[in-house]
């Protein structure tokens, strides 16, 4: 993988975690928690090479999209899952189009 993909990934990372805590800080959501912690580790794993192919990151983030998009559809509001979706989109967009 790029360096840049790779430093991408590993911010993108971060605010995910961030994202889940916040989420059960704020409205005590366990399921924010989890899903925020499992998405990471296996991204984790995608980025460190043990389990995944390298690939598998952008598979993940994509499911992440739907997920983000189908909770601000529900909610019509824009914090946590808007600002989330966003950011995956741009995530997506600059580890496919940066050389």
């Amino acid at each position: 993988m790029q360096h840049f993909a790779v430093t991408v990934l590993w911010v993108y990372i971060v605010l995910l975690i961030v994202g889940g805590l916040f989420g059960y800080f704020k409205a005590g959501s366990k399921v924010s928690l989890i899903t925020s912690a499992v998405s990471a580790a296996i991204l984790v794993l995608c980025t460190l090479g043990f389990v995944f192919q390298p690939y598998m990151a952008n598979v993940v983030m994509a499911l992440l999209l739907v997920v983000f998009a189908i909770r601000l559809t529900k909610t019509k509001k824009f914090m946590p899952s808007g600002l989330m979706l966003v950011l995956t989109v741009v995530t997506l967009a600059l580890r496919q189009l940066w050389p």
